[in-house]
């Protein structure tokens, strides 16, 4: 009995190992960093604004679930990785944002997590279509090549939505409406090269489809 035990605890032990050892080496570093922001974000103070935030929020019937952090500290966390840069002075994180309404928690969540995703891929296009028109700008890219490159942003959206991988939730809340169903918003942050990442394959994957070589160009003028 003991051996077995023994055995099971290895197993798991080596699951765990396999399953550390499978993360790159970013990942680590992130969530080695959010673990220490977290343990210190819990012993500080929620920030003034987050607190008024908070207030607000509370006073139109938002809630947490039980064992999640309070308002004000959900909501100081969205506001520290909003001024997050990265070594460039660009915004390190992309928040998408949404509300849905279902009638069981579990329903609308995710909806509201679906619909944030789409948030994201909208916001992810609208940057890569500036940076596009910017390149047009400094006659890098010429203006039919841009209108396709722009033409394939514009299809991709559904993609780019796929494309997107690991956000982190910063916000959930929810409320009970007057029919008993149940509202949830939730904020995520997503990384911005990753958002990057995202566009870059939906597009690279519109243009290809459409026989479209342009996409080694961009390759070259947009680092990617």
């Amino acid at each position: 009995m003991k051996k077995s035990i023994l055995l099971i605890a290895a197993c798991l032990m080596l699951g765990t190992t396999v399953s550390y050892a499978q993360l790159t080496k970013e990942q680590i570093k992130e969530r080695k960093a959010n673990r220490k922001l977290t343990e210190s974000e819990l012993n500080a103070k929620a920030s003034k604004a987050a607190r008024k935030d908070a207030k607000d929020f509370k006073k139109e019937g938002w809630q947490v679930m039980p064992g999640a952090l309070p308002i004000e500290k959900q909501l100081d966390k969205s506001y520290l990785m909003q001024m997050e840069y990265d070594e460039d002075m660009f915004p390190k994180y992309i928040m998408g944002e949404a509300a849905s309404i279902g009638e069981n928690y579990d329903a609308a969540k995710m909806q509201a997590l679906e619909l944030a995703k789409q948030n994201l891929a909208g916001q992810i296009q609208t940057e890569v279509t500036a940076l596009i028109e910017n390149t047009v700008a400094n006659k890098q890219l010429e203006a039919e090549e841009a209108a396709s490159v722009v033409q394939s942003i514009s299809a991709a959206k559904n993609l780019i939505s796929q494309n997107i991988g690991r956000t982190i939730p910063v916000v959930e809340v929810y409320r009970t409406k007057q029919n008993k169903n149940k509202e949830v918003l939730v904020r995520l942050a997503y990384n911005s090269k990753m958002a990057k990442a995202a566009v870059k394959n939906a597009v690279r994957q519109d243009l290809e489809k459409r026989g479209d070589d342009l996409h080694k160009k961009l390759d070259q003028l947009l680092g990617w």
